[in-house]
């Protein structure tokens, strides 16, 4: 009885030791450049952030397993300690840095790019430009057919979808766009913003407001099936939008400030050790990852760019 008991004792021991070495070999292998982390990305710059991601990958021995999500969700897993990157689009909130602080962490925020949100509609719709002004009002609800922007249209009722309830671009809706006034409750949530396009194609009355990254890149099949799908409206500043005063979400107007539904992209992180998710911020900041997010369409943090058409 003692022999086996004694026996026991030594194989726990054994497997012990055995997990002790596993897992400092694992930290040993997480450096800036390898290694395992997983990250979280708002959803409406899925398609950018996966190509940085995919690239570095193909550079470094280096696993990074990425959780699409909405914003919100996104610095909940950062405030959990499940993830210690985060793309989203805004920096800490005062009361999100007060609770890294109150647990002795630093993060920061770095800026990584700047993208638009995309007014779209059916190709059908003839209505091609329309007013920040016409936006709020549509968005709050004081406006609800299409005629009382556009008299001679005939669509009816406009039926406004974004991707979901917690996303960046509900958010910024609310924040940049009716500022002081609520949300209509008769707009639709879906889930994603491929789900948005695919909604806004099939309805002739609708409008849909998703992230310009899911549109902008010509090099990606995908992308370009769903801008053959949908028309980018033109938006102006003025209170009264023509052809003159309006324009679409593309990198140069970006850049110029001319087009007004724009947002900065940061990078949330939260990595005291300064390991591969640091690694991961450094790369996306720089030349190399700056110009995979030019190459996407949106307007890179520190790299000049040009004017190119997304869709006619």
């Amino acid at each position: 009885m003692k022999k086996t008991r004694y026996i026991l004792i030594l194989v726990l021991i054994a497997i012990f030791s055995i997990a002790c070495k596993k897992n400092k070999s694992t930290e040993a292998q997480n450096t800036l450049t390898s290694g395992h982390t997983k990250i979280a990305v708002d959803q409406t710059v899925q398609n950018v952030m996966q190509q940085v991601v995919d690239v570095f990958e193909s550079l470094y021995p280096a696993k990074i397993e990425v959780i699409y999500t909405s914003e919100k969700e996104a610095v909940e897993l950062l405030k959990k300690d499940s993830v210690r990157f985060a793309v989203t689009a805004r920096k800490f909130t005062p009361d999100e840095l007060q609770y890294f602080h109150s647990k002795s962490f630093q993060p920061e925020a770095v800026r990584i790019a700047i993208d638009g949100i995309a007014i779209i509609t059916h190709p059908s719709n003839r209505d091609t430009i329309i007013s920040v002004k016409d936006m709020k009002r549509i968005l709050t609800g004081e406006v609800t057919e299409w005629k009382q922007i556009f008299p001679n249209s005939k669509l009816g009722k406009i039926q406004v979808v974004f991707d979901n309830t917690n996303s960046s671009i509900v958010r910024y809706a609310n924040d940049s766009i009716c500022r002081e006034l609520p949300l209509s409750t008769s707009l639709n949530a879906l889930e994603q913003n491929e789900e948005v396009v695919n909604y806004v194609a099939k309805v002739p009355n609708a409008m849909g407001l998703i992230g310009v990254n899911h549109i902008s890149d010509e090099n990606d099949s995908i992308v370009t099936d769903f801008v053959s799908k949908i028309r980018v409206m033109h938006v102006s500043y003025s209170d009264k939008a023509t052809p003159q005063n309006s324009y679409q979400p593309m990198q140069y107007y970006l850049y110029k400030g001319d087009y007004p539904f724009r947002r900065e992209i940061f990078v949330l992180l939260n990595d005291p050790r300064g390991e591969l998710p640091k690694g991961l911020t450094r790369f996306t900041a720089s030349d190399k990852g700056q110009r995979i997010i030019k190459r996407t369409g949106l307007l890179p943090s520190t790299m000049p760019i040009q004017a190119v058409k997304i869709v006619e």
